[in-house]
């Protein structure tokens, strides 16, 4: 498992220096140097995991991500799930997946976890699922924000793909960990609190150029606002439903 890790790691750090991506890291501290822990990300785009694993290992430690079960169905994003620690994730019956987040959290491991579910399309924090906070309280390890800012600019919804050496600015700002206490619902209240204060202190690092699709409306960007892109996902939550329909 750690070979396949290593490589990808490496892998990633060479494609950050080839595009002339500039990281900034804020917090590194904050990751624990041992024991298990819930690694709560925001998600802005296709490839938020990349600086946030990058963040991870310069604390010597490894995120094993938690990835949506349809990655399954492409072959080589397969056997880097096999060989990664990655736990899978059916969307529709998701039991198993919780059972092996907990499991490798009691383990010591560290779990990625997109409290958001899909990427949002605002670019603001989403309502939150309940998934970090319960696998948090269950295995008994805290919950720590982090805050990628900046990588939507490469991929993201509803945008082309922009690779090459284009010399983007991202922020990954990790937060204090929050003990594992109280109810669910008290604990995902902490965790939204830190990651907006996160989010907002990552962005304040940053220009926004008004009208940029990928700046929020609230900074002057052309990005929806979240209930504009809530409209929008309820229409691809749709689309796919029928896709789904029409499949059986």
């Amino acid at each position: 498992m750690e070979p396949v890790y290593r490589a990808l790691e490496a892998t990633a750090a060479l494609a950050v220096t080839a595009t002339g991506t500039n990281i900034r890291f804020r917090g590194l501290e904050h990751v624990p140097a041992s024991g298990g822990a819930v690694v709560a990300i925001n998600h802005t785009g296709y490839v938020d995991f990349v600086p946030a694993g990058l963040a991870v290992a310069r604390r010597r430690r490894r995120l094993r991500f938690m990835l949506k079960a349809e990655m399954n169905d492409v072959r080589v994003v397969r056997w880097l799930i096999k060989h990664t620690g990655t736990i899978p994730v059916d969307r529709q019956a998701g039991a198993g997946a919780y059972a092996d987040a907990v499991g490798a959290l009691r383990s010591g491991e560290l779990v990625g976890v997109y409290p958001e579910a899909t990427i949002s399309r605002s670019f603001e924090l989403k309502d939150f699922k309940t998934g970090a906070a319960r696998m948090a309280l269950e295995a008994q390890t805290p919950v720590v924000p982090l805050i990628v800012w900046g990588a939507q600019r490469i991929w993201t919804k509803d945008h082309p793909r922009a690779l090459g050496r284009r010399r983007f600015d991202v922020t990954v700002a990790v937060g204090a960990p929050i003990a594992p206490r109280g109810t669910v619902e008290e604990l995902l209240a902490m965790l939204r609190r830190d990651m907006t204060e996160l989010l907002h202190s990552a962005q304040a690092e940053h220009h926004h150029p008004p009208g940029a699709f990928w700046v929020p409306r609230r900074l002057g960007g052309a990005a929806p606002t979240p209930e504009e892109a809530e409209l929008l996902d309820a229409a691809e939550r749709a689309r796919r439903a029928r896709n789904r329909t029409d499949r059986s």
